[in-house]
Protein backbone atom coordinates (compact mmCIF):
# COMPACT_ATOMS: atom_id res chain seq x y z
CA UNK A 1 0.00 0.00 0.00
CA UNK A 2 1.33 3.42 -0.92
CA UNK A 3 2.11 5.74 1.92
CA UNK A 4 0.76 9.25 2.19
CA UNK A 5 4.12 10.69 1.16
CA UNK A 6 4.39 8.54 -1.92
CA UNK A 7 0.89 9.52 -2.95
CA UNK A 8 1.80 13.21 -2.98
CA UNK A 9 1.52 15.11 -6.23
CA UNK A 10 4.61 14.70 -8.41
CA UNK A 11 6.19 17.94 -9.64
CA UNK A 12 5.67 18.92 -13.25
CA UNK A 13 9.34 19.88 -13.66
CA UNK A 14 12.22 18.14 -11.92
CA UNK A 15 15.05 20.63 -11.29
CA UNK A 16 17.66 17.83 -11.26
CA UNK A 17 17.29 17.04 -14.95
CA UNK A 18 16.22 20.43 -16.29
CA UNK A 19 18.58 20.16 -19.26
CA UNK A 20 17.21 16.77 -20.27
CA UNK A 21 13.63 18.04 -20.04
CA UNK A 22 14.49 21.11 -22.11
CA UNK A 23 16.13 18.98 -24.80
CA UNK A 24 13.20 16.59 -24.81
CA UNK A 25 10.75 19.48 -25.20
CA UNK A 26 12.72 20.88 -28.15
CA UNK A 27 12.96 17.50 -29.88
CA UNK A 28 9.28 16.72 -29.34
CA UNK A 29 8.24 20.13 -30.63
CA UNK A 30 10.42 19.74 -33.74
CA UNK A 31 8.97 16.34 -34.54
CA UNK A 32 5.45 17.65 -33.93
CA UNK A 33 5.98 20.54 -36.33
CA UNK A 34 7.31 18.22 -39.01
CA UNK A 35 4.48 15.69 -38.89
CA UNK A 36 1.47 17.80 -37.85
CA UNK A 37 2.07 21.09 -39.63
CA UNK A 38 -1.40 21.18 -41.20
CA UNK A 39 -3.18 20.61 -37.87
CA UNK A 40 -0.91 23.18 -36.29
CA UNK A 41 -1.79 25.80 -38.92
CA UNK A 42 -5.50 25.12 -38.49
CA UNK A 43 -5.12 25.30 -34.71
CA UNK A 44 -3.24 28.59 -34.99
CA UNK A 45 -5.99 30.02 -37.21
CA UNK A 46 -8.68 28.88 -34.79
CA UNK A 47 -6.69 30.19 -31.82
CA UNK A 48 -6.16 33.57 -33.52
CA UNK A 49 -9.89 33.79 -34.23
CA UNK A 50 -10.68 32.96 -30.61
CA UNK A 51 -8.22 35.61 -29.41
CA UNK A 52 -9.56 38.31 -31.72
CA UNK A 53 -13.18 37.55 -30.84
CA UNK A 54 -12.49 37.50 -27.09
CA UNK A 55 -10.40 40.68 -27.38
CA UNK A 56 -13.20 42.49 -29.21
CA UNK A 57 -15.81 41.13 -26.82
CA UNK A 58 -13.76 42.38 -23.88
CA UNK A 59 -13.62 45.90 -25.28
CA UNK A 60 -17.29 46.06 -26.28
CA UNK A 61 -18.57 44.60 -23.01
CA UNK A 62 -16.43 46.87 -20.84
CA UNK A 63 -17.54 49.99 -22.76
CA UNK A 64 -21.19 48.95 -22.56
CA UNK A 65 -20.99 48.37 -18.82
CA UNK A 66 -19.02 51.55 -18.20
CA UNK A 67 -21.94 53.58 -19.56
CA UNK A 68 -23.89 52.43 -16.49
CA UNK A 69 -27.38 52.65 -17.96
CA UNK A 70 -28.82 51.12 -14.78
CA UNK A 71 -28.00 54.24 -12.78
CA UNK A 72 -26.77 52.33 -9.71
CA UNK A 73 -23.06 52.44 -10.58
CA UNK A 74 -22.43 48.69 -10.33
CA UNK A 75 -22.03 48.37 -14.10
CA UNK A 76 -18.87 50.47 -13.89
CA UNK A 77 -17.44 48.13 -11.27
CA UNK A 78 -17.96 45.04 -13.45
CA UNK A 79 -16.90 46.89 -16.60
CA UNK A 80 -13.63 47.98 -15.05
CA UNK A 81 -12.89 44.40 -13.95
CA UNK A 82 -13.52 43.09 -17.47
CA UNK A 83 -11.35 45.83 -18.93
CA UNK A 84 -8.45 44.54 -16.80
CA UNK A 85 -8.49 41.18 -18.59
CA UNK A 86 -4.93 40.64 -19.84
CA UNK A 87 -3.91 39.65 -23.37
CA UNK A 88 -1.71 36.87 -22.00
CA UNK A 89 -4.79 35.30 -20.45
CA UNK A 90 -6.66 35.54 -23.77
CA UNK A 91 -3.73 33.94 -25.64
CA UNK A 92 -3.49 31.06 -23.19
CA UNK A 93 -7.26 30.62 -23.35
CA UNK A 94 -7.08 30.22 -27.11
CA UNK A 95 -4.11 27.83 -26.82
CA UNK A 96 -5.90 25.75 -24.19
CA UNK A 97 -8.93 25.39 -26.48
CA UNK A 98 -7.00 24.23 -29.58
CA UNK A 99 -4.10 22.25 -28.11
CA UNK A 100 -6.02 19.02 -28.20
CA UNK A 101 -7.01 19.40 -31.87
CA UNK A 102 -3.38 19.99 -32.94
CA UNK A 103 -2.27 16.67 -31.46
CA UNK A 104 0.45 18.26 -29.35
CA UNK A 105 2.90 15.91 -27.61
CA UNK A 106 2.86 15.48 -23.85
CA UNK A 107 5.68 17.93 -23.17
CA UNK A 108 3.98 20.71 -25.19
CA UNK A 109 0.56 20.01 -23.66
CA UNK A 110 2.10 20.06 -20.18
CA UNK A 111 3.77 23.41 -20.87
CA UNK A 112 0.52 24.92 -22.15
CA UNK A 113 -1.34 23.60 -19.12
CA UNK A 114 1.25 25.15 -16.83
CA UNK A 115 1.06 28.54 -18.56
CA UNK A 116 -2.74 28.36 -18.56
CA UNK A 117 -2.72 27.71 -14.81
CA UNK A 118 -0.46 30.70 -14.18
CA UNK A 119 -2.52 32.98 -16.45
CA UNK A 120 -5.91 31.94 -15.07
CA UNK A 121 -4.91 32.13 -11.39
CA UNK A 122 -3.32 35.56 -11.63
CA UNK A 123 -6.12 36.83 -13.87
CA UNK A 124 -8.62 35.73 -11.23
CA UNK A 125 -6.59 37.69 -8.65
CA UNK A 126 -6.73 40.78 -10.90
CA UNK A 127 -10.49 40.43 -11.33
CA UNK A 128 -11.03 39.99 -7.59
CA UNK A 129 -8.86 43.03 -6.83
CA UNK A 130 -10.74 45.26 -9.27
CA UNK A 131 -14.13 44.13 -8.00
CA UNK A 132 -13.19 44.68 -4.34
CA UNK A 133 -11.65 48.09 -4.98
CA UNK A 134 -14.48 49.03 -7.30
CA UNK A 135 -17.08 48.22 -4.65
CA UNK A 136 -15.22 50.28 -2.04
CA UNK A 137 -14.82 53.23 -4.39
CA UNK A 138 -18.44 52.98 -5.45
CA UNK A 139 -19.53 53.25 -1.83
CA UNK A 140 -17.17 56.08 -0.95
CA UNK A 141 -18.03 58.09 -4.06
CA UNK A 142 -21.75 58.02 -3.40
CA UNK A 143 -23.72 61.12 -2.55
CA UNK A 144 -23.07 60.87 1.18
CA UNK A 145 -19.39 59.89 1.11
CA UNK A 146 -17.84 62.11 -1.57
CA UNK A 147 -14.72 63.96 -0.54
CA UNK A 148 -14.13 61.98 2.63
CA UNK A 149 -10.72 61.00 3.97
CA UNK A 150 -11.36 57.37 3.13
CA UNK A 151 -10.91 58.20 -0.54
CA UNK A 152 -7.34 59.31 0.15
CA UNK A 153 -6.73 55.97 1.88
CA UNK A 154 -7.52 54.00 -1.27
CA UNK A 155 -3.79 53.72 -1.98
CA UNK A 156 -3.24 51.81 1.26
CA UNK A 157 -6.34 49.69 0.72
CA UNK A 158 -5.26 48.90 -2.84
CA UNK A 159 -1.80 47.83 -1.60
CA UNK A 160 -3.26 45.57 1.09
CA UNK A 161 -5.78 43.95 -1.26
CA UNK A 162 -3.13 43.45 -3.98
CA UNK A 163 -0.60 41.85 -1.62
CA UNK A 164 -3.16 39.47 -0.11
CA UNK A 165 -4.72 38.36 -3.41
CA UNK A 166 -1.45 37.89 -5.29
CA UNK A 167 0.09 36.05 -2.35
CA UNK A 168 -2.82 33.62 -2.49
CA UNK A 169 -2.42 33.32 -6.27
CA UNK A 170 1.30 32.56 -5.91
CA UNK A 171 0.61 29.83 -3.37
CA UNK A 172 -2.00 28.26 -5.68
CA UNK A 173 0.41 28.28 -8.66
CA UNK A 174 3.25 26.76 -6.65
CA UNK A 175 0.93 24.11 -5.29
CA UNK A 176 -0.11 23.17 -8.84
CA UNK A 177 3.57 22.86 -9.76
CA UNK A 178 4.04 20.28 -7.01
CA UNK A 179 5.99 22.56 -4.68
CA UNK A 180 5.49 21.94 -0.96
CA UNK A 181 3.90 25.21 0.13
CA UNK A 182 3.30 24.22 3.75
CA UNK A 183 6.35 26.14 4.97
CA UNK A 184 5.50 29.13 2.79
CA UNK A 185 1.94 29.26 4.08
CA UNK A 186 3.18 28.95 7.66
CA UNK A 187 5.67 31.75 7.10
CA UNK A 188 3.05 33.99 5.57
CA UNK A 189 0.73 33.22 8.45
CA UNK A 190 3.34 34.06 11.09
CA UNK A 191 4.27 37.24 9.23
CA UNK A 192 0.65 38.24 8.91
CA UNK A 193 0.05 37.66 12.62
CA UNK A 194 3.09 39.76 13.51
CA UNK A 195 1.98 42.62 11.28
CA UNK A 196 -1.58 42.34 12.58
CA UNK A 197 -0.46 42.51 16.22
CA UNK A 198 1.82 45.46 15.52
CA UNK A 199 -0.89 47.45 13.76
CA UNK A 200 -4.04 45.98 15.28
CA UNK A 201 -5.37 49.40 16.27
CA UNK A 202 -5.00 50.76 12.75
CA UNK A 203 -6.52 47.67 11.16
CA UNK A 204 -9.38 47.62 13.67
CA UNK A 205 -10.31 51.21 12.80
CA UNK A 206 -9.79 50.53 9.07
CA UNK A 207 -12.17 47.58 9.10
CA UNK A 208 -14.59 49.58 11.23
CA UNK A 209 -14.50 52.31 8.58
CA UNK A 210 -15.27 49.72 5.90
CA UNK A 211 -18.09 48.39 8.07
CA UNK A 212 -19.55 51.91 8.28
CA UNK A 213 -19.28 52.26 4.50
CA UNK A 214 -20.97 48.93 3.73
CA UNK A 215 -23.44 48.57 6.61
CA UNK A 216 -24.27 52.29 6.65
CA UNK A 217 -25.47 52.81 10.23
CA UNK A 218 -25.03 56.51 9.45
CA UNK A 219 -23.74 58.72 6.67
CA UNK A 220 -22.08 62.08 6.34
CA UNK A 221 -24.60 64.75 7.31
CA UNK A 222 -26.65 62.50 9.62
CA UNK A 223 -27.45 63.68 13.15
CA UNK A 224 -26.49 60.92 15.58
CA UNK A 225 -26.43 60.38 19.34
CA UNK A 226 -24.10 58.06 21.25
CA UNK A 227 -23.49 57.86 25.00
CA UNK A 228 -24.24 61.41 26.17
CA UNK A 229 -23.06 63.09 22.96
CA UNK A 230 -25.07 64.40 20.02
CA UNK A 231 -23.92 65.94 16.77
CA UNK A 232 -23.80 65.85 12.98
CA UNK A 233 -21.39 63.54 11.15
CA UNK A 234 -18.95 65.64 9.14
CA UNK A 235 -16.39 63.06 7.95
CA UNK A 236 -15.78 59.32 8.11
CA UNK A 237 -12.03 58.83 7.93
CA UNK A 238 -9.64 55.92 7.81
CA UNK A 239 -9.23 55.81 11.59
CA UNK A 240 -11.80 58.15 13.11
CA UNK A 241 -15.15 59.84 12.56
CA UNK A 242 -15.62 63.56 13.11
CA UNK A 243 -18.87 64.78 14.64
CA UNK A 244 -19.88 68.44 14.93
CA UNK A 245 -21.53 69.07 18.31
CA UNK A 246 -24.58 71.28 18.90
CA UNK A 247 -22.39 73.96 20.51
CA UNK A 248 -20.06 74.15 17.52
CA UNK A 249 -17.35 71.88 18.91
CA UNK A 250 -15.79 69.09 16.84
CA UNK A 251 -15.75 65.67 18.45
CA UNK A 252 -13.36 63.01 17.13
CA UNK A 253 -13.92 59.35 18.01
CA UNK A 254 -12.24 56.26 16.60
CA UNK A 255 -14.36 54.16 14.27
CA UNK A 256 -14.03 51.01 16.36
CA UNK A 257 -15.10 52.72 19.60
CA UNK A 258 -18.00 54.40 17.82
CA UNK A 259 -19.34 51.11 16.43
CA UNK A 260 -19.06 49.50 19.87
CA UNK A 261 -21.64 51.98 21.19
CA UNK A 262 -25.37 52.19 20.70
CA UNK A 263 -25.89 54.81 18.00
CA UNK A 264 -29.16 56.69 17.57
CA UNK A 265 -29.54 58.00 14.03
CA UNK A 266 -31.86 60.94 14.52
CA UNK A 267 -31.91 61.76 10.80
CA UNK A 268 -33.71 58.50 10.09
CA UNK A 269 -36.46 59.19 12.58
CA UNK A 270 -39.93 59.32 11.13
CA UNK A 271 -41.01 61.77 13.84
CA UNK A 272 -40.10 63.02 17.30
CA UNK A 273 -42.36 62.39 20.27
CA UNK A 274 -43.24 65.21 22.65
CA UNK A 275 -44.36 64.39 26.18
CA UNK A 276 -45.92 66.68 28.77
CA UNK A 277 -46.94 66.08 32.37
CA UNK A 278 -49.91 68.17 33.49
CA UNK A 279 -50.36 68.34 37.27
CA UNK A 280 -53.80 69.67 38.15
CA UNK A 281 -54.73 70.74 41.66
CA UNK A 282 -56.18 68.03 43.84
CA UNK A 283 -59.55 69.72 44.28
CA UNK A 284 -60.24 69.43 40.54
CA UNK A 285 -63.54 67.67 39.98
CA UNK A 286 -63.59 64.13 38.59
CA UNK A 287 -65.90 65.15 35.75
CA UNK A 288 -63.40 67.85 34.72
CA UNK A 289 -60.54 65.35 34.78
CA UNK A 290 -62.55 62.91 32.66
CA UNK A 291 -62.90 65.40 29.83
CA UNK A 292 -59.31 66.71 30.10
CA UNK A 293 -57.79 64.12 27.65
CA UNK A 294 -60.39 65.02 25.02
CA UNK A 295 -59.68 68.72 25.41
CA UNK A 296 -55.94 68.12 25.04
CA UNK A 297 -56.54 65.99 21.93
CA UNK A 298 -58.50 68.81 20.31
CA UNK A 299 -55.69 71.26 21.01
CA UNK A 300 -52.99 68.94 19.65
CA UNK A 301 -54.84 68.05 16.45
CA UNK A 302 -55.91 71.63 15.81
CA UNK A 303 -52.23 72.55 15.46
CA UNK A 304 -51.44 69.81 12.92
CA UNK A 305 -49.75 67.38 15.31
CA UNK A 306 -50.44 63.67 15.64
CA UNK A 307 -52.11 62.96 18.97
CA UNK A 308 -50.90 59.74 20.60
CA UNK A 309 -52.44 59.50 24.09
CA UNK A 310 -53.36 61.45 27.20
CA UNK A 311 -54.62 60.27 30.55
CA UNK A 312 -54.22 60.02 34.31
CA UNK A 313 -50.70 58.89 35.25
CA UNK A 314 -50.08 59.18 38.99
CA UNK A 315 -50.89 60.83 42.30
CA UNK A 316 -48.40 63.62 42.87
CA UNK A 317 -47.43 65.13 46.20
CA UNK A 318 -49.63 68.14 45.52
CA UNK A 319 -51.33 67.30 42.21
CA UNK A 320 -53.07 64.74 40.03
CA UNK A 321 -50.66 64.09 37.15
CA UNK A 322 -51.75 63.55 33.55
CA UNK A 323 -49.37 62.42 30.78
CA UNK A 324 -49.77 63.93 27.29
CA UNK A 325 -47.96 62.49 24.24
CA UNK A 326 -48.03 63.63 20.63
CA UNK A 327 -45.71 63.48 17.59
CA UNK A 328 -44.13 66.33 15.67
CA UNK A 329 -44.75 66.41 11.90
CA UNK A 330 -41.14 65.52 10.98
CA UNK A 331 -37.85 64.29 12.43
CA UNK A 332 -36.22 67.74 12.35
CA UNK A 333 -35.33 68.99 15.80
CA UNK A 334 -36.54 72.49 14.98
CA UNK A 335 -40.00 71.14 14.10
CA UNK A 336 -40.01 69.22 17.37
CA UNK A 337 -38.99 72.33 19.29
CA UNK A 338 -41.62 74.50 17.62
CA UNK A 339 -44.34 71.88 18.14
CA UNK A 340 -43.54 71.63 21.83
CA UNK A 341 -43.71 75.43 22.17
CA UNK A 342 -46.90 75.98 20.18
CA UNK A 343 -48.88 73.11 21.69
CA UNK A 344 -47.63 73.89 25.21
CA UNK A 345 -48.92 77.46 25.04
CA UNK A 346 -52.19 76.28 23.49
CA UNK A 347 -52.72 73.80 26.32
CA UNK A 348 -52.13 76.56 28.88
CA UNK A 349 -54.65 78.77 27.09
CA UNK A 350 -57.19 75.92 27.07
CA UNK A 351 -56.71 75.28 30.80
CA UNK A 352 -57.26 78.97 31.53
CA UNK A 353 -60.44 79.00 29.43
CA UNK A 354 -61.76 75.90 31.23
CA UNK A 355 -60.75 77.24 34.68
CA UNK A 356 -58.56 74.19 35.31
CA UNK A 357 -55.77 75.04 37.71
CA UNK A 358 -52.27 73.62 37.55
CA UNK A 359 -50.69 72.72 40.87
CA UNK A 360 -47.32 73.77 42.12
CA UNK A 361 -45.44 72.49 45.17
CA UNK A 362 -46.56 74.12 48.45
CA UNK A 363 -45.82 73.52 52.10
CA UNK A 364 -47.54 74.72 55.31
CA UNK A 365 -45.74 74.64 58.67
CA UNK A 366 -47.61 74.41 62.01
CA UNK A 367 -46.08 75.45 65.32
CA UNK A 368 -46.82 73.54 68.52
CA UNK A 369 -48.30 75.47 71.44
CA UNK A 370 -46.90 75.03 74.97
CA UNK A 371 -49.96 73.00 75.98
CA UNK A 372 -49.50 70.52 73.09
CA UNK A 373 -51.91 72.17 70.63
CA UNK A 374 -51.15 73.89 67.33
CA UNK A 375 -50.61 77.56 66.60
CA UNK A 376 -52.25 78.78 63.37
CA UNK A 377 -49.77 80.04 60.73
CA UNK A 378 -52.29 82.64 59.47
CA UNK A 379 -54.67 85.12 61.16
CA UNK A 380 -58.09 83.74 62.03
CA UNK A 381 -61.16 85.68 60.88
CA UNK A 382 -63.69 84.04 63.15
CA UNK A 383 -64.00 83.62 66.87
CA UNK A 384 -62.89 80.21 68.07
CA UNK A 385 -65.70 77.75 68.66
CA UNK A 386 -66.55 76.54 72.12
CA UNK A 387 -64.30 73.72 73.10
CA UNK A 388 -66.14 70.52 74.00
CA UNK A 389 -65.52 69.18 77.46
CA UNK A 390 -62.93 66.45 77.67
CA UNK A 391 -61.36 67.11 74.21
CA UNK A 392 -57.68 66.27 74.61
CA UNK A 393 -56.58 68.49 71.68
CA UNK A 394 -56.07 72.15 72.42
CA UNK A 395 -55.13 74.87 69.92
CA UNK A 396 -53.97 78.41 70.54
CA UNK A 397 -54.44 81.04 67.82
CA UNK A 398 -52.21 84.04 67.06
CA UNK A 399 -54.26 86.28 69.40
CA UNK A 400 -53.45 84.04 72.37
CA UNK A 401 -56.92 82.48 72.70
CA UNK A 402 -57.10 78.80 73.65
CA UNK A 403 -59.72 76.56 72.04
CA UNK A 404 -60.71 72.93 71.81
CA UNK A 405 -61.29 71.57 68.28
CA UNK A 406 -62.88 68.41 67.01
CA UNK A 407 -60.27 68.11 64.22
CA UNK A 408 -57.16 69.84 63.00
CA UNK A 409 -57.15 73.66 62.90
CA UNK A 410 -56.94 73.53 59.12
CA UNK A 411 -60.05 71.40 58.82
CA UNK A 412 -61.87 73.59 61.36
CA UNK A 413 -61.22 76.87 59.56
CA UNK A 414 -61.96 75.56 56.11
CA UNK A 415 -65.16 74.02 57.34
CA UNK A 416 -66.28 77.26 58.97
CA UNK A 417 -65.69 79.41 55.91
CA UNK A 418 -62.21 80.69 56.63
CA UNK A 419 -60.01 80.77 53.53
CA UNK A 420 -57.58 77.90 53.23
CA UNK A 421 -53.88 78.72 53.02
CA UNK A 422 -52.67 79.27 49.49
CA UNK A 423 -51.69 76.03 47.84
CA UNK A 424 -53.48 73.79 50.37
CA UNK A 425 -54.63 70.66 48.57
CA UNK A 426 -57.44 69.70 50.84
Amino acid sequence: MMSANSAAKAPLFNPDDLQDQTAGLINASTAWLQHHWLQILIAIAIGATVFLVSHGLRGWLSRWLMRDDTGNGWGRVVGRAIDRTGNFFLVMLAAKLVVGYAGAPGQVATTINFLWTVASVFQAAVWAREVILGVIEHRTRSEHYSGEALLSAMGLIRLLVTVVLFAIALVVVLDNLGVNVTGLVAGLGVGGIAIGLAAQGIFADLFAALAIIFDRPFRRGDAISYDNSTGTVEAIGLKSTRVRGPNGEERIISNKKLLDKEILNNTRREYRRVQFTLGVVQWTGVDVMEKLPGLVKQVVESHGMKFVRAGFASFGASSYDFDVQFDSPSSAYQDYFDARHIVGLAVIRMLNDESIELAYPTQTDFTAAPDGGLIYPWPRRHAPPAAPTGDPIRAQDTAGATTRASGSPVDEDVGRGAPAPEGDDK
